[in-house]
């Protein structure tokens, strides 16, 4: 089973599958060389990056992911304040200390290469470790793919997804119309069959708390995208306006019946203004659709049941394991990887997960929240992924905002409605994932099609 743990991670920004991903590999990398008994004898690595790693790496701040990885850094753990100083140090004394154990020689421009002219067969996100001993002989050569929402696998695991593939969970589905039968055979709603499924890995109130800590995590980062000013990094010269809107948001004195449009969009540019400057996010399912669900969740607690403490609690849980069971048949049956299907991958898929939490917070009915998931995505269909300039900015950071404001309404659209309609949940996914298939390479994260090509960079 795929935990909300799983789904949900803290990590840092710009990019879930670019940025935290290939920190995670690094890290593993390392690791697998000791339990082999092969780190000792290493004396040099080298890396190399392909496909859409190669080819949007930069702008997604993929080499640095590594080299952080590469000294034994965590997505959840560092410091994203700390990680330029930490890049110079590693440029300027041309060493990497493995682990944060061993010190060897990098020379990051001979030993970290972006290879655009080649793609791993497995996945479009591919890296290569090497690791030598101090003849230049290869000790071991190891793929690794970064498949989206930082979940990462090997290349036996990519090989051979299977095996060895067990779970304790006692509500198993792979597919939507499993979830419905199985919560009608138990007598459960969605997010109480998530919870039973969660409660076979720890305690019930362990997974509430962690669940309220990724929200701490959330609501803390649109406070920091509210209070942060001046201009992304990359190039581009993207003003941060996460500020200015709240000001004028705050000190308005007239309102007109859409104002609550406005918060949502700002809840949600807050988020991605934040995660493009590579602060702390939550990746939901991944960074560069981390402002959907943040704002969607935000704009329940604080315009929806405000000052309601106990049962805001429960209700950002609820929210949380439905959006849970949402995710986890995307990423069984399609992607979540903006490479692999473009940005319906991203935020086509936070915004069917918020529209189905948002609806079982409501109080919607099963089929109701099945009902809201399929519309927040079908209406997503074929949603491109075209950074201009490898960038998580434009047109990123507003395309969360329109994620965040359509799952409110296919969640209405749902809750107006019995839960009957002619389109399931399953359908649209599976639609998707031919979509995906379906769509040209350049329009899949590699800044060679559209916004990406027509924009003149500046």
């Amino acid at each position: 089973m795929i935990s909300v743990f799983d789904l949900f991670k803290i990590g840092v920004g710009p990019s879930s599958s670019h940025t935290v991903g290939p920190m995670v590999a690094a890290r593993r990398f390392l690791l697998h060389l000791k339990q082999h008994n092969l780190f000792d004898s290493t004396t040099k690595v080298s890396v190399e990056l392909h496909g859409s790693l190669a080819l949007t790496g930069k702008g997604h701040a993929t080499g640095t992911a590594i080299l952080m990885g590469l000294q034994g850094e965590q997505p959840h753990l560092i410091e994203a304040s700390l990680i330029p100083e930490k890049l110079k140090s590693i440029i300027k004394s041309q060493t990497l200390k493995l682990l944060g154990e061993k010190e060897i020689p990098f020379k990051r421009r001979q030993q970290l290469k972006f290879n655009m002219q080649s793609t791993l067969p497995e996945h479009p996100n591919g890296i290569t470790f090497s690791a030598f001993d101090q003849h230049g002989i290869a000790l071991k050569v190891r793929n690794y793919f970064s498949v989206g929402g930082g979940f990462v696998l090997s290349e036996n695991e990519i090989s051979q997804p299977n095996k060895n593939k067990t779970s304790s969970a006692p509500y198993q589905f792979s597919s939507c119309e499993q979830l419905l039968n199985l919560c009608d055979q138990h007598h459960l709603t969605i997010p109480q069959l998530v919870l039973c499924n969660e409660n076979a890995l720890r305690s019930e109130s362990e997974t509430s708390q962690g669940i309220l800590k990724l929200w701490q995590v959330m609501d803390e980062c649109i406070s920091s995208g509210c209070s942060a000013s001046g201009y992304l990094p990359g190039g581009l010269q993207v003003p941060r306006r996460g500020k200015n809107l709240y000001q004028k948001l705050t000190q308005a004195k007239i309102s007109d019946n859409l104002a609550l449009m406005d918060w949502i969009n700002l809840f949600a540019l807050a988020v991605n203004e934040e995660n493009a400057a590579g602060g702390r996010v939550v990746t939901a399912p991944t960074n560069g659709a981390a402002g959907v669900i943040p704002a969607v969740l935000a704009y329940y607690v604080k315009f929806v049941n405000p000052d309601q403490p106990l049962s805001e609690a429960r209700g950002i849980c609820k929210f949380m394991l439905t959006a849970t069971a949402i995710g986890t048949l995307f990423k069984e049956n399609a992607s979540i990887s903006a490479a692999e299907v473009g940005c319906q991958g991203e935020v086509g898929v936070a915004c069917s997960m918020a529209a189905a939490g948002l609806t079982a917070v409501l109080g919607g009915s099963n089929q109701q929240i099945e009902n809201a998931a399929e519309i927040g995505m079908e209406h997503n269909l074929g949603l491109t992924c075209d950074p201009i300039k490898g960038l998580v900015q434009i047109p990123c950071i507003e395309r969360n905002t329109m994620g965040a404001v359509q799952a409110i309404n296919a969640s209405r659209l749902a809750m107006l409605g019995d839960g009957s309609h002619k389109v399931s949940l399953d359908q649209v996914i599976e639609t998707m994932r031919q979509t995906g298939k379906d769509m040209q390479e350049k329009y899949k994260e590699t800044s060679q099609g559209g916004l990406a090509v027509n924009v003149v960079e500046c």
